[in-house]
């Protein structure tokens, strides 16, 4: 599914200044403790977390995830949002639980 379908479907808020509208979205992984995401996501997967921290930045770039989508209206520290940018990473936000975007993100197939 591509990272556009999942915003418009969603109605996320796109953090991030630039990202790959096209990009696949293959997967979904949810989950905080950083050391568990990077033995877990896989390439492509979107992430949904409610960490917003620069490491989280290092995770999606060392895994080359899809995307990361913060839950629960959290708010992001403007030095992720900076580096997110610098390397073309789409953070997105909603002030949906991760249980219910994962209900709607499994209704949309993914």
């Amino acid at each position: 599914m591509k990272l556009k379908q999942i915003i418009e479907s969603l109605q996320v808020e796109m953090m991030t200044e630039s990202a790959d509208l096209e990009a696949e979205i293959t997967g979904v992984y949810i989950g905080d403790l950083l050391s568990l995401v990077m033995a877990k996501a896989k390439q492509g997967d979107l992430w949904i977390t409610i960490q917003t921290h620069l490491n989280v930045i290092a995770v999606v770039d060392l895994l080359d995830l899809g995307a990361v989508l913060v839950a629960e209206g959290v708010d992001i520290e403007e030095e992720t949002l900076a580096k997110a940018n610098s390397l073309n990473i789409p953070i997105l936000r909603s002030r949906l639980s991760a249980y219910d975007l994962a209900k709607k993100l499994s209704q949309l197939g993914l």
